[in-house]
Parts: structure tokens; sequence; C-alpha cells
């Protein structure tokens, strides 16, 4: 794990589209938003927040949001990562930095290399940066599944 300031981060870009998607963030419930902003190879971002559901398991985290839009128009290749969440009623960003669930974790790992950056920030302008195998060490994935360690289609 890298920590910089904000300003500082190569993913700067990447942490502005994570907190601008912040606003169509719907948490009724927790009252937590979370703004997620993918790049996929061709440099496009991909941005997702989260969804929640009166029926909890129905709702959605901003990553596979973000992920999944992405997959639904063909795209499968991905080299960043940024996370922004907040109290829906603050300015700022959380000061405990807001890193992706388990799900979103595995979620990830189907399409992402073990190295990608996953860069999140915190409310005091810190920037941590992690690699997806960081966040998930000894992942179980589409390698472990075939001869050629490739997805199947």
């Amino acid at each position: 794990m890298r920590q910089m300031k904000r300003e500082d981060s190569p993913h700067l870009a990447l942490l502005e589209a994570a907190e601008a998607v912040l606003a169509h963030a719907y948490a009724p419930y927790s009252s937590f938003h979370v703004g997620a902003a993918l790049e996929d190879v061709d440099g496009r971002i991909w941005t997702g927040c989260n969804v929640e559901n009166a029926a909890f398991s129905a709702g959605i985290c901003a990553e596979r949001t973000a992920l999944f839009k992405a997959v639904s128009e063909g795209v499968t290749s991905f080299v960043a990562l940024a996370i922004v969440g907040r109290k829906a009623d603050a300015t700022a960003a959380a000061v405990e930095f807001t890193t992706p669930c388990g799900v979103c974790r595995q979620a990830l790992n189907e399409f992402c290399d073990a190295e990608m950056p996953v860069v999140v920030a915190g409310g005091d302008g810190e920037v941590r940066e992690y690699t997806l195998n960081e966040l998930l060490p000894g992942a179980f994935g589409p390698k472990n599944l075939s001869d050629t360690g490739k997805r199947s289609k």
C-alpha cells in the first residue's frame, strides 16, 4: 500500500470521476454514498454508485455497478479503480478510507490483473493505493478453473 496526497496521485482524474458520481448514489438506509470510477485499457472511464434496497441483498455497490456497466458494453480489461465514500450530509470524503467489500473484490478479480491499482481517498486529502492482490490475497479466480488460466466466453 502506498499513501500520498490526493493532488499527487497519478489517478486524480479517476478520483474526480468517482467523487462526481456520488451525487447519484441511492443510500436511504445507510446514508453512506460511494462512487467508483474504473478505467479500461483504452482510457475510458466507467463510473458507478451504490444503490441500496430495503431488501439489503438486492442492492449493489459502486464498484460492481461500474464493472458491470463496462462488461455489459463488451469491455473486460481494466487498468485502475478509484473509490470515494462519504456520509450523505458530508461535503468531504469519509475520514476513513472506503475499500471494496469482499464481493466487489471477487468480482474485480474476474476481470482485473492482480497488480491493478485500487485508489481510495480519505477525507483528510490523503490517498491510499493498493493492488487488487493486496486487497484479495490468494484469490480464487478464472485461472483456477481452466487449463490455460483464461476466461472462456
